[in-house]
């Protein structure tokens, strides 16, 4: 089988298993939720066809409550910190985003996107700042903490403190959890996906 063949079935592999992943993490997330406070810490090692190692690690996570910033009474806002640190071979074209999986009496369909807010991102640099997102009952985005980040070296590191997520438009039980995902391009095609674990938004 020619060198492009197995690559097209890797990628095919690859696709299935994205798919699989992501579907387990959406649905499990409204179920077993945790305490505001401290969550536990996370890891993951993938290893690609050719022994091509990625590791992802979650360290220091928390949610803590707080008084939501539109202040009408609807609204559901808690503030996140947290420290993930990704490692792909060295050389390789490999990205790491990291956010917040937000649902609200999750009705799995699709992951739609949505974001508004700012954001102090400097490289490098713990990350702070606020977001404030409409999600409707049956919904679930994708809240990103900062731009996808290029993995330079070997290793990128995405560090933030007190970030807060402000949920409005929820007319129920809403919840929330870590996710970040490492990408390697190229031909032998790698995605690791680490969730964290679900809390509740108060």
């Amino acid at each position: 089988m020619s060198k492009m063949s197995n690559s097209g079935l890797r990628r095919l592999a690859g696709a299935a298993a994205i798919a699989a992943a992501a579907a387990v993490g959406m649905a499990s997330l409204g179920a077993g939720t945790a305490a505001a406070g401290p969550l536990p810490n996370g890891s993951k090692v993938t290893f690609g066809v050719d022994g091509e190692k990625v590791t992802l690690k979650r360290a220091g996570e928390s949610a803590y409550p707080v008084p939501s910033q539109a202040n009408n009474g609807l609204g559901r806002a808690a503030e996140v910190s947290g420290t993930i640190v990704a490692t792909a071979p060295k050389g390789a074209d490999a990205t790491l985003v990291s956010g917040y999986i937000v649902g609200c009496q999750v009705n799995i369909g699709a992951l739609s996107l949505g974001l508004t807010g700012t954001l102090d991102a400097a490289p490098e640099a713990i990350l702070s700042g606020s977001f404030s997102l409409p999600v409707k009952p049956g919904q679930a985005v994708f809240v990103p903490i900062s731009d996808a980040k290029t993995i330079k070296g070997g290793q990128a590191i995405i560090q933030y403190k007190r970030q807060q997520i402000d949920v409005q438009q929820c007319g129920g039980y809403a919840t929330a959890r870590a996710y970040s995902q490492v990408t390697v391009k190229g031909d032998y095609y790698i995605k690791s996906t680490l969730y964290g674990a679900p809390f509740s938004l108060n």
